[in-house]
């Protein structure tokens, strides 16, 4: 996997083994998005992702994120192994998601016990320098979530000019400012109660008031919205600020179909 093999934007979003998220995967390959970035879903993730990769045919499916205190480093191995035979470069190994209180040393570790997955096919979730580190030393790179693009320009100066460095960023297709910022405080709400999101959101320069009223200007810091354009535009400056990638996490409001639509209509702004 060379550093620039997802092109410039993909989707991320949660998907199941259902007929419902493999018709999605479908649509979205073909729409022409290179990328999938799996976002939640129940156990067991690692069958789902197996079942999707084959359910589909060129497109790439990154778990964005794996547990590291959820999944077993030889489950995740041989899940890699197993689709690398059958579809090889189709899958890649994104962790996270370590809460304990040491969870750079948790992440090392973890990475110690998965020498199944080459270096350049396994990424973390990385928002602090320290996580930052270990992913440009220890992985083909970052995969960071809830940041602004003056975030992903010190992200990309720690992990150098060699490493992938993808963005998730929300996304709502609302020309409604009211009701686009009302869809999206709704996850951000959420986040900023998690600890990592909480100190890096603050390392951005988020204030504690921020972080408890969700001002305008923070959602608006946060959050692509507006006509297919206006978020085309502001999904680029993470390009501009040196993001190789930008998978577009859309957000809708509701709970349970995916968003085909909004991907569609973005489809020939980004692709």
């Amino acid at each position: 996997m060379t550093k620039h093999s997802f092109g410039p934007f993909g989707i991320t979003t949660g998907l199941t083994s259902s007929p419902e998220s493999i018709d999605a995967a479908r649509a979205a390959e073909e729409l022409g998005y290179p990328a999938i970035w799996l976002s939640g879903g129940p156990l067991p993730g690692l069958r789902t992702i197996r079942e999707l990769v084959e359910a589909t045919s060129r497109i790439k499916f990154v778990s964005g994120i794996l547990s590291v205190d959820s999944y077993a480093p030889e489950d995740v191995a041989a899940t890699y192994a197993a689709l690398e035979a059958e579809a090889p470069g189709r899958f890649t190994v994104g962790l996270g998601g370590a809460h304990g209180a040491r969870p750079v040393a948790t992440v090392r570790d973890y990475l110690d016990q998965l020498d199944g997955v080459p270096k350049q096919h396994r990424l973390l979730a990385a928002l602090g320098p320290r996580m930052l580190e270990l992913a440009r030393n220890r992985t083909a790179g970052a995969y960071p979530f809830l940041v602004t693009a003056e975030y992903t320009a010190s992200a990309r100066a720690v992990l150098g000019a060699d490493k992938l460095l993808a963005v998730s960023h929300l996304t709502v297709v609302e020309t409604d400012a009211e009701r686009a910022r009302a869809i999206a405080r709704e996850p951000i709400s959420f986040f900023v109660t998690l600890p990592g999101y909480a100190a890096n959101l603050r390392r951005m320069g988020f204030s504690e008031s921020d972080l408890t009223e969700l001002p305008d200007r923070m959602v608006d810091a946060l959050t692509a919205w507006g006509t297919s354009e206006q978020i085309a535009d502001r999904l680029r400056e993470h390009l501009e600020a040196g993001a190789d990638h930008v998978a577009v996490n859309i957000l809708t409001g509701v709970t349970g179909p995916q968003p085909i639509e909004q991907w569609r209509a973005l489809a020939p702004v980004l692709l």
